[in-house]
């Protein structure tokens, strides 16, 4: 029997999975640490952290496997995307990594817009605009504000391309994570010379940008030692996590839907052909099959905003099996409660640091249980949002069905929300629990030639839950949205008198 390594690099901790040559999951093992934030609207963690987590996870998911190291025969890597790892001519880290969710780079991304010419000079280099939580405004904030740590920046790398560069000594990307810096050629998958050069930054900091399914480098003598894994396993490129969980989740072929709840949440589709993004609204990146693309927006604050509202609202041990029970005795619209889930500001609808959470509409008949589940409804409704911008940008197709993924997946009563809020049945899949994980396992897979492509691989994956709307629901939450939608640009300008 062949196994297969995958290990994602999120925001919370890291996760490693072995799979079998039927998809199945053998042994999953989470490694948590910690995230900074030194000032307001930062974000920061120390790689050295990821490195220490990475390798005690796996060794434990070898371990728990009961494979041998040499019977694994690839590793897929998934992570956080975005995250601007500087690194010195010695491939030391420099300082402390910046986080997808960091919004300090306001004034760069401005500044790099209007050196490309506005918006649509950037999007016909990129065909993504630049936000602020993007690695290019964060190398050029690096330059404005911390001038001495610039000039020792040899190279740089996003999160999981570090782990891969600890295991394999090799420094290197894929297309779907280097999309997500803002300063690569979507359209032709390469990076953007012209724009890299009109902002003064040097080609030579810029890691390889393999596709996904390539190998970017082999496990080094030392890594294997600390992992369990064997000297010489093909570490493929993988992808970003915004992309590969949608790989993991079956959301493969044009037209289907994919819905991700974590930390952050995404609406995302794979598209067959390249497309303009007019106006920059959505992300467009390259998508791990090397013959696709990928149209997707992304929400800040999805499960973190019902992680906040635990946290602030119940005791400790009171867990999220308490808020679900409060929020299924809630009606559908929980009594025209409202929420924005803007806080750590928005990305998507919304490119906005500076929007903040709101509870709209909230009275003496509105309890704990109402206030729960407006917080899921809000969340869902903003992803709403983005789903209809992803089909505005692709009319002629018509998706069936929703496929979701993360924790909000686990909970049947958020599941019926999605569902009712979106008009369409809600399906969970078998493996799509283990999120970036699974899908970097997938690739590897592919990769080493245990399957064909990935849509072979994606039929390894079986239904597990499917939530039909409600007729009434749909109804209540239809007459809701609009009032919603409003909520934001009745009051961005006073979300940004508050600094």
């Amino acid at each position: 029997m062949k196994y297969i390594a995958g290990i994602d690099v999120g925001t919370t901790g890291v996760k490693c999975i072995i799979i079998d040559e039927k998809g199945g999951v053998v042994s999953s093992v989470t490694v948590g640490y910690p995230c900074y934030a030194p000032k307001p609207g930062w974000s920061e963690q120390y790689p050295e952290d990821w490195w220490e987590a990475s390798k005690k996870a796996m060794k434990a998911a070898v371990m728990q496997s009961g494979a041998d190291g040499a019977d694994i025969v690839a590793l897929g890597f998934s992570g956080q995307m975005h995250g601007l790892v500087a690194l010195d001519e010695n491939g030391k880290v420099i300082r402390p990594a910046i986080l997808w969710n960091d919004q300090r780079t306001e004034a760069e991304c401005e500044e790099i817009i209007a050196a490309a010419g506005g918006l649509s000079g950037l999007l016909s280099y990129t065909n993504n605009t630049m936000l602020t939580g993007y690695t290019g405004g964060k190398i050029l904030w690096l330059k404005k504000n911390e001038p001495d740590n610039f000039r020792r920046m040899a190279s740089f790398l996003m999160p999981k391309d570090y782990v891969r560069y600890r295991m394999t000594a090799q420094k290197a990307t894929d297309v779907s994570d280097a999309s997500g810096t803002g300063l690569f050629d979507v359209e032709k998958r390469i990076w953007s010379d012209r724009l890299i050069s009109l902002l003064g930054f040097d080609k030579a900091w810029f890691p390889k940008a393999y596709e996904s399914d390539e190998p970017a480098g082999y496990i080094t003598k030392e890594a294997a030692e600390a992992t369990g894994l064997a000297q010489g396993t093909p570490a493929y490129a993988g992808g970003g996590d915004a992309v590969i969980q949608t790989t993991g989740m079956g959301i493969v072929k044009e037209g289907t839907v994919g819905l991700i709840i974590g930390t952050s949440g995404i609406v995302s589709m794979p598209l067959d052909s390249f497309t303009r993004n007019e106006g920059g609204l959505l992300q467009f990146f390259c998508n791990n099959d090397r013959n696709k693309w990928q149209a997707f927006g992304c929400q800040l604050s999805s499960g973190g905003s019902i992680e906040w509202f635990k946290n602030t609202m119940y005791e400790p041990g009171e867990g999220y099996g308490k808020i679900n029970e409060q929020a299924q005795a809630s009606p559908a619209g929980a009594k025209k409660l409202l929420f924005l889930p803007y806080l750590t500001g928005e990305r998507c609808p919304h490119a906005d640091p500076y929007a903040k959470g709101v509870f709209f509409g909230l009275t003496v008949r509105h309890d704990k249980g109402d206030m729960a589940r407006a917080v899921m409804e809000g969340v869902t409704f903003g992803l709403k949002e983005i789903f209809d911008l992803v089909m505005k940008a692709n009319p002629a197709l018509r998706p069936e069905e929703v496929i979701s993924s993360g924790g909000a997946s686990r909970s049947k009563v958020w599941r019926q929300i999605q569902a009712d809020i979106f008009g369409l049945p809600v399906r969970t899949l078998t493996g799509a629990a283990e999120g970036g994980a699974y899908g970097a396992a997938v690739v590897a897979g592919v990769g080493a030639g245990i399957w064909k492509d990935i849509v072979e691989a994606a039929q390894c994956l079986k239904t597990e839950t499917q939530t039909e709307p409600v007729k009434e629901n749909v109804q209540v939450y239809k007459e809701l949205f609009g009032i919603y939608k409003g909520l934001y640009e009745d009051l961005k300008v006073r979300m940004r008198e508050l600094g």
